[in-house]
């Protein structure tokens, strides 16, 4: 089944998402928190191993952020592919979506013709689908992210359609919304969201942060993963004033309402998973 191409309707979907009431948005943490529970992952931090052990020296690496993807929790991931790769057909037996950090990455029916993913597109892939996974380039990571595990290889003797369909959207298609359309903007801020997906209180979304931007990234969920896609950010942990380089492929969380203290010297984009509002200012 070939992947969906999605240009204007995914934002399109979500743009009430970024219309709240004024007095909604208003609602965002402005004061001190007073326990902070910011935290970060770089990427020179990741501990890689096997993401599909039975396929030994062959298998493409993983490396977690978050979760636990051999348990039965939701899990963020790093999946890392040399270059060349190409995965024998296969399905998996949860649904997943993805973005491209690094390199080109194609993901698709076994028969499809070749669609290289360069870095910020996003797609996802169906439990119980049919596809191969391929890669080119010197370095190729992609962010992987289940809504429960475990995260399973199997074979396609196992194959089923469930209902879903695959979306991919190429970084070139990706439709932003700056603070004239997104009220969780702050004017002049320069800053841009994309809706990505929704479903029940969970919402995935880009956020891109222009080059010398000095701000807040402002959460009030208790959920909140976000992980660097492009670009070099600065962020400051609240409990003790260091400021952490991360680079793409670097991890940011907090589990309660919080402040995220970042800015750039080059354009930045971060997915960034929740369960809350957001505010950029």
């Amino acid at each position: 089944m070939k992947k969906v191409i999605v240009t204007l309707g995914i934002s399109a979907l979500f743009a009430a998402c970024s219309s709240q009431p004024k007095e909604q948005t208003e609602k965002v943490v402005t004061e001190t928190i007073e326990n902070p529970t910011n935290s970060v992952v770089l990427s020179s931090e990741v501990n890689w191993e096997k993401l599909n052990p039975a396929r030994g020296d062959a298998s493409p690496q993983a490396g977690t952020l978050w979760g636990d993807r051999k348990g039965k929790v939701a899990t963020g991931f790093l999946a890392k592919f040399v270059d060349g790769f190409s995965s024998p057909p296969h399905i998996h037996n949860v649904t997943y979506r993805a973005v491209v950090i690094s390199g080109s990455i194609h993901n698709d029916d076994p028969s499809a013709e070749k669609m290289w993913m360069k870095p910020g597109s996003f797609w996802t892939q169906p439990v119980g689908e049919a596809h191969i996974t391929a890669a080119k380039g010197d370095e190729n990571i992609a962010y992987v992210e289940i809504d429960h595990g475990p995260y399973l290889v199997k074979p396609t003797e196992e194959a089923f359609d469930n209902g879903e369909r695959p979306i991919n959207i190429d970084a070139s298609n990706v439709v932003w919304m700056g603070s004239d359309k997104a009220e969780w903007i702050a004017p002049n801020s320069g800053a841009a969201l994309s809706f990505l997906w929704k479903n029940e209180n969970l919402k995935g979304l880009f956020i891109k942060l222009p080059q010398g931007f000095k701000g807040h990234i402002n959460s009030e969920g208790d959920i909140f993963h976000a992980v660097v896609i492009q670009g070099d950010l600065a962020y400051t942990l609240p409990q003790s004033g260091e400021t952490k380089s991360l680079d793409p492929g670097s991890y940011f969380t907090s589990s309660a309402k919080a402040k995220h203290d970042v800015s750039t010297n080059e354009e930045v984009v971060i997915y960034v998973r929740t369960n809350g509002e957001l505010e950029i200012n």
